[in-house]
């Protein structure tokens, strides 16, 4: 417009003005130097927040003392060995976003980024994920790095690039390629002042960085201000400060600062028509920011998925979806009805899809999910499904099955680390030996070994903590009848554990198969029960119609301890179980991270039952349970406090907590 500015502050006193402040302020302190007294913060208090996904994505409003920044993160190439048509996946907390399929080359170039809200208590460990694109329907991973944000943005730099190597799924040893990114930390400050320059670019028609009043008339009607004529010259005037008829960036910056919080300026989103102000001003920008970038077509990669896998999937998976033969959500009804099972990594905080066969998926549904399925239950299908399992264990303890450990590493070669495994795999001379494999010193650190007054994972596995049985019932354990005496029988039963806590450990077969003890005391008895052999998934698990765990073969064993009265351990045998083995004796003291047993071929679980209010289980396992979704959990990783010892309470225990 020919005009020059009203004033010639720079960047950060607009940043200043944006903050609502008037007068003289102090210098404003670096971005990184913000940024870490953000990262200082999480310390403090990331064990209120738990493992839950980003506010921007998750519809929940941000705290301003929560809020680090929004980082932009560009996957530029990649260098592999061998050629195909590749895509690379991103995934954080429970999003993850896609690029476009790569030429037909060794060495791939996307070019795509995408700009993710960062939070000090949220997820921080971004997944990378590449996959080759030469199958029908189904993609197949062939390799993988993580990126740790807070690591990467906190380096002074402007905008940090990397190489990094991607990693075999199922070996961490063994590097398959490298990929390029780059990543830039956009922090509050930062994301006020793009915010003003989004909102000015909407209607700065000869793009001159300068507002007249017609074009500022035209960015209240595109915010959805219905404001009369004389309310809008009221407030240009009250923007244009030194009153020369000119509004430009830095004042305008002003007027959102001061005025948004009084009156809102902006209704609704120019972009997506979304209406704003349900929160406050800090969430406002941060929606505007990332839709801004979304409606100009800035960011490639193409988003709306809960993990990789979905991500990588073809058309056909595509196209199931759209006809609701397929379907991902997080869940109760995830669990039972859905062909796909997600849980939540507690390491990385971030969805994973768990690996099961379609057909599988479809027989179980057929058999625990209906009236038709109870009816064949009761009329043989137990003892079949008995028979089946002794068989299979038999079949898997015979050298001829040996061959088939090869196709199951195959299956979950992106489950199944390797370099922890204590032997070498030649060493196994039957599948039920690799199943029952040892780990490497040190692959499983336990929380907190000292403090007897807090309790461990007992499992890798598949995790769900209620504080009693109402809880668990009312969102995961649907059986008709279960009830904490018909789980533990009359033999065991006792009034302390009646209506005591619960945690639910669920072993996959692809699981690490043998379980520790999760507190320190001592063995006073174990009691085998029989029963049936129903699979242990959440398909059977969320039924209706069958008592998995008051009906399965079971072990219960009774420990007694000085900070959480006595426990309840109960190994629950489950279709395609041979055996449950215990390696220690009645009377004897165990320390919680002991190796305890192991469960033979067959997926499995344990369940832990502890006294009334004996126990505060970590909060992010409980939000997680209260949503009906399963935590990915390893041995060793904390578990809950006693409440019988004030003197350490469930915050403190971050700093007590060993690398997820």
């Amino acid at each position: 417009m020919g005009h020059s500015p009203s004033r010639h502050n720079s960047c950060g006193d607009a940043a200043v003005a944006v903050a609502g402040g008037e007068g003289e302020h102090p210098p404003l302190p670096s971005r990184f130097e913000r940024f870490r007294r953000r990262l200082r913060l999480r310390h403090r208090d990331r064990d209120r927040g738990g493992g839950r996904d980003s506010a921007s994505e998750s519809g929940r409003a941000i705290a301003v003392d929560e809020f680090a920044g929004i980082a932009r993160i560009r996957i530029v190439k990649a260098d592999m060995q061998f050629k195909d048509k590749f895509i690379a996946c991103l995934s954080l907390g429970e999003r993850t976003y896609r690029t476009e399929k790569s030429d037909n080359t060794s060495t791939p170039v996307w070019n795509s980024e995408k700009k993710v809200v960062v939070e000090t208590n949220g997820p921080h460990i971004a997944r990378i994920s590449v996959f080759e694109t030469n199958r029908f329907s189904k993609n197949t991973l062939v390799g993988y790095c993580e990126v740790d944000l807070f690591e990467l943005l906190t380096k002074d730099l402007d905008e940090h690039s990397e190489i990094l190597s991607l990693l075999d799924p199922s070996s961490s040893a063994t590097i398959v390629g490298n990929i390029s990114i780059s990543c830039y930390i956009e922090d509050p400050v930062e994301t006020e002042q793009s915010f003003a320059r989004r909102v000015l670019a909407i209607v700065d028609y000869n793009e001159d960085g300068k507002l007249s009043l017609s074009e500022f008339s035209d960015l209240m009607k595109a915010f959805g201000n219905k404001l009369a004529v004389e309310k809008i010259e009221e407030l240009f005037r009250q923007a244009d400060t030194n009153g020369d008829g000119i509004v430009d960036m830095d004042e305008l910056a002003a007027l959102l600062a001061d005025q948004q919080e009084k009156e809102p300026l902006i209704s609704n989103c120019p972009v997506c028509g979304e209406i704003l102000g349900k929160h406050d001003k800090i969430n406002d920008m941060i929606h505007m920011t990332l839709c801004f970038d979304e409606g100009t077509g800035n960011q490639i990669m193409t988003g709306g998925f809960l993990t990789d896998k979905q991500a990588s999937y073809g058309w056909m998976f595509k196209l199931s979806e759209w006809a609701h033969f397929s379907s991902y959500d997080v869940g109760l009804h995830s669990g039972s009805t859905a062909s796909h099972i997600l849980v939540f990594d507690r390491r990385t905080k971030r969805l994973v899809e768990e690996v099961i066969d379609g057909k599988i998926v479809l027989s179980m549904r057929a058999l625990y999910q209906s009236k038709v399925g109870l009816t064949l239950i009761d009329t043989g299908v137990k003892d079949l499904l008995k028979n089946l399992s002794e068989k299979q264990g038999k079949k898997m303890s015979s050298p001829e099955s040996a061959k088939d450990i090869p196709k199951f590493l195959e299956l979950f070669k992106d489950q199944i680390n390797l370099d922890e495994v204590k032997d070498p795999l030649e060493s196994f001379k039957t599948f039920n030996e690799f199943f029952i494999r040892q780990l490497k010193p040190g692959a499983r650190p336990i929380a907190c070994y000292e403090q007897d007054s807090i309790a461990t994972c007992a499992a890798d596995s598949r995790l769900m903590a209620f504080s009693s049985v109402d809880e668990g019932t009312r969102l995961w354990i649907k059986g008709r009848k279960f009830s904490i005496e018909g789980l533990l029988g009359k033999d065991v039963h006792s009034n302390a554990l009646c209506n005591g806590s619960l945690v639910i450990f669920r072993l996959a077969p692809q699981d690490y198969h043998r379980f520790h003890v999760p507190v320190s005391g001592t063995l006073e008895k174990f009691v085998e029960i029989p029963g049936c052999l129903y699979t242990v998934n959440p398909i059977a698990v969320n039924s209706k119609y069958c008592n998995v765990f008051t009906e399965n073969k079971r072990v219960v064993s009774i420990i007694s301890t000085s900070e959480f009265g006595k426990v309840a351990f109960v190994a629950i045998g489950a279709t395609m179980v041979g055996s449950i083995e215990f390696l220690k004796k009645e009377g004897e003291y165990v320390h919680k991270g002991d190796e305890f047993g192991y469960f033979a071929f067959g997926g499995s679980t344990v369940i832990c039952v502890f006294e009334k209010d004996a126990i505060q289980f970590n909060a992010d396992l409980i939000a997680n349970s209260d949503r009906s979704l399963e935590t990915l959990v390893s041995v060793g990783m904390p578990l809950g406090v006693s409440t019988r010892n004030r003197e350490l309470q469930p915050p403190e225990l971050e700093k007590y907590r060993h690398k997820l």
